[in-house]
């Protein structure tokens, strides 16, 4: 009778401990697989995502490479998820069923929303066995709507797993990841801006066939090769955006947050090494960027550094920039940040600019208030040695400049 009691007892137990919980009381936590569909051709991008946490505390996170990208605030209650990425000015929001999230990722002012749908993580089988050996450094002869006569590929691989990333005049497309299947790499990227898809095909005569976002196919060449041929090259970003007279002090009087008129002949900025750079809270590259402005600063400001950001956003957000702030929250920036127009206003509202076309494009101006350089674009950490050696470049001219001896401001 004992040993019956015990057996039905145990068998209560399992019985609750295998029974599925109630919605309410599901855990999100771990690795899913997540996609998004986006333009209206339908273009799936896949991507990896992590949720932790519960309830009211829920938090989810995308990744650029070894980034994360968090949420700000979240919750799960009742198969239903909603997450704030306030610095994106972005909401996902979606409901669990049947073990599958099902929903829309809201992109605020910048658009209509992307449906969305995630899984939970499970390995994908091992594929191909003979896999090519793509990884390294690569030029895309092409022809852009900035100008641009080629762009960087850079790929890294280990095995069938592939990392690579697209560097642009204005800045990377972040860290594309996938593995080879079916004769060819699919990669793909999602951190919560920048969706893009990437397929590449090693050809016979040792080419790369890139294909884009679906778009038609570009050829990638080994950069080596490329300059032995006398191929075209990527910009050179240091030489791509100028002034149209270097002997004029760059010029700027627009709002701050608080509406507060500010203006490159305060006395602020006077006998000041400047770095005044042109971007938004909606620009991917510019959050790639805005990190070392910050570490810029504070390291230089005793020194007689001043860094200004003239911010071109949507109509929605000059209004109420609610995003604007929570950007500035989010990379705890403690320079001057400006409200010049929206991003279409560019070469109005910056005129004394030359092919001034991209977002981020930083000016370097001496304490005469000059600019003495330009930069167009921004590589993040997805473009590697591209990425470093940028900020070597800014960090050693900024010293420069704040070794020179100051001289009484112009354009007063």
């Amino acid at each position: 009778m004992k040993t019956k009691t015990l057996l039905l007892s145990a068998a209560v137990m399992f019985s609750l401990i295998a029974r599925p919980a109630p919605a309410g009381a599901q855990s999100l936590a771990g690795m899913w697989d997540a996609t998004v569909i986006v333009n209206n051709a339908g273009l799936e991008i896949p991507f990896r995502m992590e949720f932790s946490g519960s309830g009211s505390g829920v938090k989810g996170s995308f990744f650029n490479g070894d980034e994360k990208v968090t949420s700000t605030t979240g919750t799960f209650s009742n198969g239903a998820l909603r997450l704030s990425f306030d610095e994106l000015g972005t909401t996902l929001e979606a409901t669990l069923r049947d073990g599958k999230l099902e929903g829309q990722y809201g992109r605020g002012t910048r658009g209509t929303p992307y449906p969305f749908s995630a899984k939970r993580f499970a390995p994908a089988p091992v594929g191909d066995k003979d896999i090519p050996s793509i990884a390294g450094l690569w030029t895309i002869p092409t022809t852009s709507s900035k100008g641009e006569s080629a762009w960087h590929l850079i790929v890294r691989q280990a095995g069938a797993e592939v990392s690579a990333s697209i560097l642009r005049i204005d800045g990377d497309t972040g860290a594309l990841t996938g593995s080879y299947k079916n004769g060819k790499f699919v990669l793909s990227h999602f951190s919560g801006m920048r969706p893009a898809r990437l397929e590449l095909t090693l050809n016979a005569d040792n080419t790369l066939s890139v294909v884009q976002n679906a778009s038609a196919a570009l050829s990638a060449v080994r950069a080596e090769q490329a300059l032995a041929k006398g191929l075209p090259q990527p910009s050179d970003p240091t030489r791509f955006t100028s002034v149209k007279d270097p002997s004029e002090p760059l010029r700027f009087s627009f709002p701050d947050l608080s509406g507060k008129l500010v203006s490159n002949t305060d006395a602020r900025f006077q006998g000041k090494v400047l770095v005044v750079s042109i971007g938004g809270s909606w620009c991917p590259n510019c959050h790639d960027e805005t990190p070392f402005l910050v570490e810029l600063y504070k390291k230089y400001k005793s020194r007689g550094l001043e860094v200004v950001e003239l911010s071109f956003e949507e109509e929605a957000q000059l209004k109420n920039p609610v995003r604007v702030k929570a950007f500035i929250k989010k990379y705890g920036i403690e320079y001057t940040v400006l409200l010049p127009g929206e991003p279409s206003q560019l070469n109005e509202k910056v005129p004394q600019g030359v092919n001034l076309n991209s977002f981020p494009t930083t000016f370097f101006l001496g304490r005469d208030g000059r600019v003495r350089s330009a930069h167009a674009g921004f590589p993040g950490a997805a473009s590697g040695k591209f990425h470093t050696e940028a900020k070597e470049e800014i960090t050693a001219l900024v010293e420069r400049l704040l070794a020179e001896r100051a001289q009484s401001s112009a354009g007063q």
